[in-house]
């Protein structure tokens, strides 16, 4: 795959950028259209977007010093040398769900009605997003010598020359599928919160399976289990609580 897309003078248009950029855009455009739908104060969607993609970098950046604590205490420099790249995905998910939750308590909006409506947008551009990891060449496979597998040649992070198992293809497909599952579920919830619960299960569930086939073992790890799984554990545990608690309040009307 090829990161770098196209050179103008300086600048330089790189395919993992441009990948957020879209995602970032579609999840936009997506959220504030179902706001409208759902009589929403849609005019907060681009805000929200804004401060949770600020939050959402910033949880990905921390997360990833986590793992890399080691690095660290070995070479405090190491911290401002990976400034612009190394992040973790759940620390993402993590800090735009607490940015979210801090923008409607400021500005009295009702979280669960944004947080549902939004979710299914954040599934979109995670799809796009890992088109620019293909792109990359990062959160690359395993080695494999399956039919279906992808090989790079000039990527900065993955092995190259070497087949491996194509996890970001695989990510794409399932974070696409789960958009639109999420929509389904969207139009049909009987209380708030329960597409958001969808989100946190599903994902959490696909990414703990998908953990097995990544080959960039470098992340860190808490035992057997990979930083992200171990992180999945209890988001997929999160969805339930909020699955059940819904349920019960759906009960109690």
């Amino acid at each position: 795959m090829k990161n770098e897309l196209l050179r103008i003078g300086p600048f330089t248009i790189y395919g993992y950028g441009l990948m957020i950029a879209i995602g970032i855009l579609s999840a936009y455009f997506t959220g504030e259209y179902r706001a409208k739908k759902r009589k929403l104060p849609y005019e907060h969607v681009f805000y929200l977007v804004v401060w949770c993609v600020v939050g959402g970098f910033l949880g990905a950046k921390i997360l990833y010093w986590i793992t890399e604590w080691k690095s660290i205490l070995e070479n405090p420099g190491f911290l401002s040398a990976t400034l612009t790249d190394g992040f973790v995905v759940f620390g993402g998910i993590v800090g735009g769900i607490f940015t979210a939750y801090v923008y409607c308590r400021v500005k009295k909006l009702d979280f669960l009605k944004f947080f549902d409506t939004l979710m299914p947008s954040v599934a979109l551009a995670q799809g796009f997003g890992r088109i620019g990891c293909l792109l990359a060449g990062c959160c690359y496979g395993k080695e494999t010598s399956g039919a279906f597998s992808i090989t790079f040649h000039t990527s900065a992070f993955a092995p190259n020359g070497v087949a491996l198992v194509p996890t970001q293809i695989y990510s794409s497909i399932l974070d696409f599928l789960h958009y639109g599952l999420l929509l389904l579920i969207l139009r049909s919830q009987k209380k708030d919160g329960e597409t958001a619960a969808a989100y946190l299960i599903f994902y959490s569930a696909g990414r703990f399976v998908l953990e097995f086939f990544r080959g960039d073992l470098a992340r860190g790890s808490v035992g057997v289990l990979s930083t992200s799984q171990f992180i999945s554990v209890f988001t997929f545990l999160a969805g339930i609580v909020l699955l059940i608690q819904r349920k019960h309040a759906l009960e109690r009307v």
